[in-house]
């Protein structure tokens, strides 16, 4: 896993790493900026992080994985592919940030179902309210939440907020890792 990590380090600073003022969506500044789906939406950067991510699950028993639209979208439909590859039978989950006001009006879409075991993920954590709002939506569809796995982990909150909770929380990186 560490050649994976490596790789992977160098594919966000080229694609998802950038400097500069920047307003996060918890609304804090900084100097950097991770979008991290620039790596998602490329190639090689969703296989490593799929693979990635996959491994850091293979001791982990659940279900089905999904997390908040936008980030997490693309991640979703490469893990549970390359969990298929594997052998392995995961379900997908996109939580929307607002229930459709049409046709079904599902805040959670895919086929999860009540009692699933899931992990929440996404691209970047920072105080960890998106995480938050997509464990509410699992918890209140009526499905455990046994642990969030992110990209990157900003060091501004959102481990502290999920220890609360009572969720492991599992980083592919943190802050200092990235030297950030």
């Amino acid at each position: 896993m560490k050649d994976k990590k490596s790789r992977l380090k160098e594919k966000l600073f080229e694609k998802a790493v950038r400097f500069g003022d920047f307003t996060l969506a918890s609304g804090l500044k900084s100097t950097y900026y991770i979008n991290g789906k620039m790596a998602t939406l490329d190639s090689e950067g969703l296989n490593m992080i799929s693979e990635v991510m996959l491994d850091m699950l293979e001791n982990t028993e659940c279900d089905a994985v999904g997390g908040p639209t936008l980030g997490a979208d693309p991640m979703v439909g490469g893990i549970i592919a390359l969990a298929h590859n594997r052998g392995r039978k995961l379900t997908g989950f996109i939580v929307r940030k607002e229930s459709k006001d049409h046709g079904t009006k599902n805040l959670i879409e895919g086929p999860l179902e009540p009692g699933m075991k899931t992990i929440v993920i996404e691209d970047v954590a920072t105080t960890g309210g998106s995480a938050k709002k997509a464990i509410d939506a699992v918890r209140a569809f009526g499905c455990d939440v046994v642990g969030v796995l992110v990209i990157v982990d900003r060091d501004q909150g959102a481990k502290e907020l999920l220890n609360e909770m009572g969720i492991p929380f599992e980083p592919i990186f943190t802050k200092a890792e990235l030297g950030l």
